[in-house]
């Protein structure tokens, strides 16, 4: 989180004894939820959960530009929902926290591949 600037009254919300989380979380939690609620980049983060790859394979797999591709991988990596790694020439992104592709995975679970929500197993 963020250090407050010099001069300003804005502390670190401190953690909540009940579990509840706290203003900043639901900001951060929506924000997440907003940016993935678009489906090419859902589908990006889809597959970068399932492997690392560069943006030209991103964009075939995709169906998209290059440049849309990366513009939205853009997006991504500055949420920190995904990072990427240098390997020589090429750039390949991955989804190395755990907690990304959980949220990933159990949204899918819950998604039939209609669309409509999955009857629990």
């Amino acid at each position: 989180m963020p250090k407050p600037q010099p001069g300003t009254t804005e502390e670190p919300a401190p953690a909540r004894a009940d579990g509840e989380p706290t203003t900043a979380q639901l900001r951060g939690g929506a924000a997440t939820f907003a940016l993935l609620g678009s489906p090419v980049r859902l589908h990006l983060v889809w597959l970068i959960t399932h492997g690392s790859y560069d943006v030209g394979t991103l964009a075939r797999h995709a169906g998209i530009s290059i440049a849309t591709a990366s513009q939205h991988l853009a997006k991504l990596r500055l949420a920190g929902v995904i990072t990427v790694q240098r390997e020589g020439r090429r750039h390949l992104y991955t989804a190395d926290d755990p907690h990304v592709v959980a949220l990933v995975e159990q949204i899918f679970d819950h998604i039939a591949p209609d669309g409509t929500v999955a009857p629990d197993r």
